[in-house]
């Protein structure tokens, strides 16, 4: 609105001089970036990222697998061991009949507390490693839900449809603010060097008329 303003009062104004008519024509283009050029690129920013998101969430939910993990004793030589129990669920050991308290591990989770277990992959093939979960009362024989790939191989949990959509709307945001504010930025450097050349003139005017300032008949 200032921009506006602006232009109006200079236009016509015999007092202006041209470094404000251009202030005004600045302001007054940062103005229109920033209100459609800024929103137009969060658009695009938003839709090519929520296109690829999605493509990947969809990769990984085909390709990532729940299953559940046994957790071993310490030593690993609990009652799950591999020669013994070619299913994986520990149904061949008395850790059976107790409730399995399910719970979610995954491998980004480093700082917690990491546990051994056994666990099948959707290949059929056994595995036996080191989980890392977030509860602290895990008891040999309790079950822990892990994702997998192809092989077994332990992965991040797959990234949901609703996830994919939240990370493109941010990129949206962030690069409609980042936009608005590289033209802000801008728009600040050129009144800023506007505002340099003002002195410039008035330095190179004043060291004409200075010497004479004051005197009597000067001018004439």
């Amino acid at each position: 609105m200032r921009a506006v303003v602006g232009l109006r009062r200079w236009r016509h104004n015999p007092l202006r001089r041209p470094t404000d008519l251009t202030e005004a024509w600045v302001a007054f283009a940062a103005l229109l970036l920033m209100c459609v050029a800024a929103p137009a690129g969060g658009a695009v920013a938003g839709t090519v990222t929520h296109t690829s998101l999605q493509e990947s969430a969809r990769l990984q939910q085909e390709q990532r697998h729940p299953v559940t993990a046994r957790v071993l004793p310490d030593d690993g030589t609990g009652g799950d061991s591999t020669g013994d129990d070619n299913t994986g669920d520990g149904s061949a050991d008395g850790t059976a009949a107790r409730d399995a308290r399910t719970t979610e591990a995954s491998a980004e989770h480093r700082t917690h507390r990491p546990v051994p277990a056994q666990w099948t992959g959707p290949d059929g093939t056994r595995h036996t490693g080191v989980l890392v979960t977030t509860r602290a009362d895990v008891s040999p024989g309790d079950v822990l839900r892990v994702w997998t790939d192809d092989r077994g191989r332990l992965v991040d949990r797959p990234m949901t449809a609703a996830t994919a959509r939240d990370h493109a709307v941010l990129a949206g945001l962030g690069t409609m603010f980042l936009t608005a504010g590289i033209v802000e930025g801008v728009r600040r450097v050129v009144v800023w060097r506007l505002v340099q050349r003002r002195y410039e003139d008035l330095d190179r005017e004043w060291a004409q008329v200075g010497p004479d300032w004051g005197r009597t008949g000067a001018g004439s």
